[in-house]
């Protein structure tokens, strides 16, 4: 199997996309930490279908919107998998409403989730990490345009592309290999928190060239082979999987 004996963590990793990667990641082999903030449901049924798959996972619930608490979940990481091979980082949170609507403390939170505690998780497990390690971080096309209602999430994620710019310079001496992937509109639950959500994934799905909204799915294949040794040569990249929709 591709990733047969090599330890990760997914921040997030119990809905959604972050869910998906798990997934895949669990058929092909990987020991995995997943990270969930609440819905314990949730995270105890992405377990039981990990563990179906006859993966092996473990839940550590934190909350990235505190440092101290990405730090309390890459010590408690390492301790569960005596080691790291992979980070990925899924876990995200913003407000959807105009800019010039944000409270403050919205704006802070979006960064906190989105880009510092990537920071401070990145720095507490590299340390951990040898040769031939990656780091991925789940971008999204609203980094680089503007997307309405989407201001405090898009603007983060372009801080995160530009951390991961920077960190892919310093690490790759290392051997760790940092890079994002960023997706166009994905089917997942987070889309509903846009206003007319409903109107607004059958005009993405219309204007998409490859004619249907993303799935978590579409995004896992990419992740699994920037994760792996065929992608040594792939540092600090941003790689866009939309479906086509940036192209119109």
């Amino acid at each position: 199997m591709l990733h047969e004996g090599k330890r990760a963590l997914i921040t997030g990793g119990t809905r959604g996309i972050g869910k998906a990667i798990a997934l895949r990641l669990a058929r092909e082999g990987c020991e995995l930490v997943l990270n969930y903030l609440d819905k314990e449901d949730h995270a105890q049924s992405t377990l039981k279908e990990i563990e179906n798959l006859r993966g092996r996972a473990h839940l550590i619930q934190a909350n990235l919107s505190d440092a101290e608490e990405a730090r309390r979940l890459a010590d408690a990481t390492l301790a569960r998998l005596g080691g790291i091979d992979y980070y990925i980082h899924c876990a995200a949170l913003g407000a959807f409403k105009p800019v010039d609507k944000l409270k403050l403390n919205q704006w802070d939170l979006s960064f906190d989730i989105n880009v510092k505690s990537f920071l401070i998780l990145s720095q507490r497990l590299s340390k951990n990490m040898t040769r031939g390690a990656s780091i991925i971080a789940l971008s999204s096309s609203g980094a680089q345009k503007v997307v309405p209602n989407y201001g405090a999430m898009g603007i983060a994620k372009a801080g995160l592309e530009a951390l991961v710019r920077y960190l892919a310079v310093e690490y790759i001496a290392h051997g760790i290999r940092v890079n994002a992937v960023s997706a166009g509109f994905v089917d997942t639950q987070s889309l509903e928190a846009f206003p007319e959500h409903a109107r607004m994934r059958d005009v993405i799905a219309q204007r998409t060239p490859a004619g249907r909204i993303g799935k978590p799915e579409d995004l896992t294949g990419l992740v699994s082979f920037l994760l792996s040794e065929e992608a040594g040569w792939i540092v600090g990249q941003t790689i866009l999987a939309d479906g086509g929709l940036s192209l119109v």
